[in-house]
Order: structure tokens, then sequence, then C-alpha cells
């Protein structure tokens, strides 16, 4: 399945941030690191010299994939039209079949951290959720079968 090209304008900043740190402090000093292991002569069985280059590579394949990547992504601002259903961006609290709170936001598939309960647009989750309203039913296809939530309160930041 192909990622959704959304995002919060929080998880562009995260990106952004990111991209800047990796190229502006990262490379720069691990480069030169490697230029002063380089100088100690014999790099075979230069263990920093090694890490070093292995490192750099690392950071230059992730800087590639953000920069290709946000220039795909398009951010999506809240509308207060959105006031009252799930659409992007929104967190939204069900009630499980156990009686228990649930709380979710439905972010870009860049940006999907499951320890603060957001989760991609791209989840079974997420597009069961959107257009809901309190109140309403959702029931979501999961590997060990159907599970049925109540919406009991959606909010924008």
């Amino acid at each position: 399945m192909r990622k959704s090209n959304y995002i919060t304008r929080e998880g562009w900043d995260r990106l952004d941030k990111e991209l800047k740190f990796l190229w502006k402090d990262e490379r720069p000093r691990i480069t030169r690191s490697v230029s002063e292991a380089a100088a100690q002569g014999d790099r075979s069985e230069n263990a920093e010299y090694i890490y070093g280059k292995k490192r750099l590579r690392e950071i230059d394949r992730r800087v590639r994939f953000l920069v290709k990547r946000t220039e795909d992504l398009t951010i999506v601002y809240y509308d207060p039209k959105q006031e009252g259903k799930v659409f992007f961006g929104a967190w939204v609290t069900l009630l499980n079949e156990d009686d228990q709170e649930v709380s979710y936001r439905v972010v870009g598939p860049d940006e999907w951290n499951a320890k603060t309960g957001e989760i991609s647009i791209d989840s079974p989750m997420a597009r069961a959720l959107i257009g809901k309203e309190v109140d309403d039913e959702v029931v979501v296809k999961t590997p060990d079968g159907e599970r049925v939530f109540d919406v009991i309160k959606i909010w924008y930041k």
C-alpha cells in the first residue's frame, strides 16, 4: 500500500529539524572524525575510520530520503469546519468493547508513534474513524477479527 502524502505542521517541523541537524551538525562532525582517523595511517584496521564512513553513508541515505520525502508532502492545517467530525489531525477518544477508553490522533505515515497514540492515516483504525462523529460506532477489521468502538470525544489542538 502506498503512503499518503499528508503531514501535520508539527510532523513537518520534526522532519525539518532532523534534516537540518543531520546536514549541519552530525554530518560535519562525522566528516571531521573520519578525516582525523584517516590521518592516522592504515585505514583497513582503523575502527574509527570504518565506523565513521559507515555512519556517513547512513546520514547521506537519510538526508536523501528526507529531502525527497519533504518535497512530496502536503501540510494539512486545521480548519474550524472540521469541528465535530474526525479528520486528519484530530484527537479521538474511543470506548472499546471492554469499556476502556483509548485515545488516538490521526496523523501522516511519516509521523505516527504508537507510544503517544498517533496513528497513521493509512491504518485501518484511522480509515474507519474518518468522518465519524461523537456517539458513532466504529468497526475496525484487525488480524484478530472485527473490533467495535464508540466515539466519545473529538478535539483538535
